[in-house]
């Protein structure tokens, strides 16, 4: 539904946008575990995995906080990015920031245990087995 202003209504809720966002990290975690069989080396998997994890900590702290005070001081009027042709003034951008920088944070708080869940498993493999690598 439309109104006369041209946003899509109704409007994005938190809990709707991490909940999509939390999906999106669930379907990471298995295409980073097929990622990381495409390296070889069994030292340089390990440190792949680890290094996207420490990655997803970052990227959900940051999303995560930056999502949520950018939702707060927009006071309600969240956007959907195709409400990108709606956005006025110099603050309107931050209406489309907030829930793309919050569900990429959810995304990478889902994606962080499983990437060091991989890491472990990487890390614990027997030698010669497909997981442990060359």
């Amino acid at each position: 539904m439309r109104t006369e202003d041209a946003i899509i209504r109704p409007l994005l809720r938190i809990q709707d946008v991490a909940a999509r966002g939390a999906l999106y990290g669930l379907a990471a975690v298995p295409l980073l575990g097929v990622a990381s069989l495409f390296v070889g080396d069994h030292h340089d998997r390990g440190t792949f995995l680890g290094v996207v994890g420490l990655l997803a900590a970052f990227i959900a702290v940051m999303g995560i906080l930056l999502g949520l005070f950018f939702w707060w001081t927009c006071g309600g009027d969240i956007r959907r990015c195709r409400d990108w042709h709606t956005v006025t003034g110099q603050a309107g951008p931050i209406t489309v920031a907030a829930p793309v920088l919050l569900r990429v944070g959810v995304l990478a708080l889902v994606l962080l245990p499983g990437a060091f869940g991989l890491h472990f498993l990487v890390e614990g493999a027997e030698y010669g087995s497909w997981l442990y690598g060359s």
